[in-house]
């Protein structure tokens, strides 16, 4: 669900619509902690009107912090070309009640920028500013379909300020543990 599509929040910033929650959601991804088989799907090519995908499977391991107002995962993604650990950090933040998510790939060691949001009707959306090839895009994740043995994880670019979006990566969760 894309909260400017929803008639609650239509034509307001990602922002403003998480300001209209009334719920703390400081627990929100109380979902996530304990371990997972994760099903990647991949598009080859981004923002280049590729629709040819790979898939690979993977793991994860969340951890929650800070009485639950922060997490950790550590992932293993094993990409046809070959394994390679990563981890997210997501930590709560009480005075605009959202989430911010810094992914950090082990393969190069670097952070990328967060991406701020939260989650409304049980969807979870995440934006930020980046870049890509040396241009601008906005960068989203969503978290949907959460259950206590499944959820599903969507990142999406766009070239555009965010009028039109392409999603590029999937994940499909399924529990196979407590962390």
């Amino acid at each position: 669900m894309d909260l400017r599509y929803d008639s609650r929040f239509a034509g307001k910033p990602l922002e403003m619509a998480m300001k209209t929650k009334l719920a703390d959601g400081s627990r929100d991804f109380d979902f996530l902690v304990g371990s997972w088989h994760v099903r990647h799907r991949r598009l080859d090519g981004r923002l280049l009107g590729s629709t040819s995908w790979e898939s690979f499977e993977g793991s994860s391991r969340a951890f929650a912090l800070m009485d639950g107002r922060a997490n950790v995962d550590d992932n293993v993604i094993e990409l046809p070309a070959g394994a390679y650990r990563a981890m997210s950090v997501r930590a709560y933040d009480a005075a605009s009640a959202t989430w911010n998510i810094w992914w950090i790939d082990g393969r190069t060691a670097t952070i990328d920028a967060p991406v701020r949001g939260g989650f409304v009707n049980g969807v979870g959306m995440f934006e930020c500013d980046d870049m890509l090839d040396g241009r601008p895009i906005r960068v989203r994740f969503t978290w949907s379909a959460i259950t206590k043995s499944r959820a599903h994880w969507e990142q999406a670019f766009s070239p555009d300020a965010g009028r039109t979006w392409e999603t590029n990566w999937t994940m499909d969760f399924e529990r196979v543990g407590p962390a």
